[in-house]
């Protein structure tokens, strides 16, 4: 099957748990920016038609100039974010093209995606209608009340850790955005199509498709790409 897919890259978070000033989108990777690894692996998937970065005001025309200078062609637009996740999202489906029949949504602080996983995921979508990646959990997760006492312990068989990029039928996603009372308490954009009573397949990922947001998660990000080959 072949559709037309927008990516939004959402980047319009801040780093207070980075303990930085500036945006993680411009932390470097092994020499490379956040962002501009995050936008290569996006620009070199054949299924992605169009990508929307999402970031903060003053990083636009930082982004802007990355993409210029790297000659992503597919970025069709840098657009500010909202006061939360779910309000960058929409922003950034505002923005996309009207063309667009599937939003393939992913955070920008997720720089080692790889082509694989994005074209694995989107297939499964066009397939349901929505898919996202995620993998197993290996630990043990324990539900704990109020005053952190183990009220129970959930069978690891039926967790996943869920990851970006999330896709979506563009018009099953348009209307669940349309048909939530409020933005702000969906940290994931599953969340809203689980709310109308939609259904997400989860396609599995990689350990490796980690999200950045304490500086640990830099040393391990820069000893994947070490491992990969692509620390230069």
């Amino acid at each position: 099957m072949s559709a037309f897919v927008s990516a939004i890259i959402v980047a319009a978070g801040g780093s207070t748990r980075m303990g930085l000033s500036d945006s993680k989108q411009f932390i470097l990777l092994s020499g490379k920016t956040v962002i501009e690894r995050t936008l290569t692996t996006f620009q070199r998937c054949a299924l992605i038609n169009e990508i929307v970065v999402v970031c903060r005001e003053q990083d636009c025309e930082r982004v802007r100039e990355i993409a210029d200078k790297n000659a992503f062609s597919k970025v069709s637009a840098v657009v500010k974010g909202g006061d939360s996740r779910a309000h960058s999202v929409k922003n950034g489906i505002s923005a996309a093209s009207p063309r667009a029949e599937y939003f393939a949504i992913h955070d920008g602080a997720r720089p080692l995606v790889t082509v694989e996983e994005i074209e694995r995921v989107v297939n499964a979508a066009f397939d349901t209608g929505a898919a996202t990646l995620g993998t197993a959990v290996t630990d043990t997760i324990k539900i704990v009340d109020k005053n952190d006492i183990i009220e129970i312990t959930p069978s690891r068989s039926q967790l996943r850790a869920v990851q970006t990029p999330q896709v979506f039928e563009a018009e099953l996603y348009s209307f669940a955005l349309e048909g939530a009372d409020k933005l702000d308490g969906f940290t994931d954009d599953c969340s809203l199509i689980e709310k109308m009573g939609g259904e997400v397949k989860i396609v599995e990922g990689s350990k490796e498709n980690i999200k950045l947001t304490t500086p640990v998660d830099i040393i391990i990000a820069e000893s994947i790409l070490n491992a990969r080959g692509e620390d230069k």
